[in-house]
């Protein structure tokens, strides 16, 4: 019984230390799942790199730097596009009126529900203001409506894309306070399609830059905010002129886009996109002193821009072995 009972034990032994000393079959590693265009181009808007370019350069030797401080301007952020390296900002996280960059949710819903080979006939009720272009009774195209109301910035035309996409005006500012959640703008409120003073409508510089490249994303978007100018038919056979309010697209080399913008209370604010040997950079600008200033305020900063990132990639050339020591680093302290 105990010779039975002494095999059984040296048995159990002898299956534990073969056991120990056998490895693991490693788990088959599962293949991550690719991100689709839309995860892309929402995690391409939420991502902002406050850091690098101070790794390799001092923004602040930079050509321009020292014309930052002449701008009239409240609030700006300045951004290259491919890796979020943010290159300037001010106040970027402050609350403020948006003017006519709203008509860049408004343009971006329409694309998106508007049924743009429809026709659009401008009711009495959709003329919220006489700041515009359009008269009671004319129709366009919803297509051809659209670009008249970017290129022009005209504030009626924007009331008739809202009701003509959400049924009525307020279930589409219901339908863009949903969109701007869903782009992750936290701290903006939509109570209007067009901009017009109104404290529920209001917004950051951060916010609307998260907007501006999603849109942009849009390839009819960037179309229609990239048109210096357009001949736009009426379905009667008349014909409206639009030269688009933005002169950056004749007057600064590789500019875009995007929108302008301008009430009392809100100044002068400007979108910008501009692009120059392989750089691209956005630029939200608000509340500049006036018309007269916003312009030459966004050409200056772009023009910064450029400069900063044409240095910063210089450095890298040069310092690209140490970079990836750097990143190794990063990644172990993660």
């Amino acid at each position: 019984m105990r010779a039975y009972s002494l095999i059984g034990i040296l048995a159990l032994v002898f299956a534990f230390m073969t056991s120990c000393g056998q490895e693991e079959v490693p788990e088959t590693a599962v293949p991550p799942v690719p991100l689709s265009i839309e995860q892309q181009r929402l995690e391409a808007i939420g991502h902002l790199d406050s850091t690098s370019l101070w790794i390799l350069t001092r923004p602040e030797d930079m050509a321009g730097h020292d014309g930052l401080d002449t701008l009239t301007a409240e609030a700006w952020i300045l951004v290259e596009a491919s890796r979020g390296l943010v290159i300037s900002e001010k106040n970027a996280d402050q609350r403020m009126y948006p003017a006519s960059l709203t008509k860049m949710m408004t343009c971006l819903l329409a694309l998106e529900h508007g049924h743009l080979d429809d026709t659009i006939r401008l009711a009495r009720d959709v003329f919220v203001t006489t700041d515009c272009h359009v008269r009671p009774g004319d129709s366009y195209v919803a297509r051809d409506l659209l670009n008249e109301m970017m290129l022009l910035s005209d504030n009626v035309a924007a009331y008739a894309l809202a009701a003509h996409a959400a049924g009525d005006t307020l279930a589409f500012f219901d339908m863009m306070n949903r969109k701007a959640d869903y782009l992750g703008m936290k701290a903006t409120h939509f109570a209007n399609a067009n901009g017009m003073p109104n404290d529920s409508n209001y917004s950051t510089a951060r916010d609307l830059l998260r907007l501006a490249r999603y849109a942009m994303c849009d390839t009819l978007f960037a179309s229609i905010v990239g048109t210096p100018f357009l001949d736009i038919p009426l379905t009667d056979g008349r014909h409206q002129p639009c030269k688009n309010t933005n002169v950056l697209l004749e007057n600064y080399e590789g500019c875009f886009g995007i929108k302008t913008g301008y009430t009392r209370k809100a100044g002068a604010c400007l979108a910008s996109a501009a692009t120059r040997d392989g750089i691209t950079l956005y630029l939200i600008l608000l509340k500049s002193r006036n018309y007269a200033t916003r312009f030459p305020e966004s050409a200056l900063l772009l023009d910064y821009g450029f400069s900063v990132i044409d240095g910063y990639r210089w450095r890298q050339l040069l310092m690209g072995p140490m970079l990836q020591t750097m990143e190794g680093l990063k990644r172990l302290r993660r």
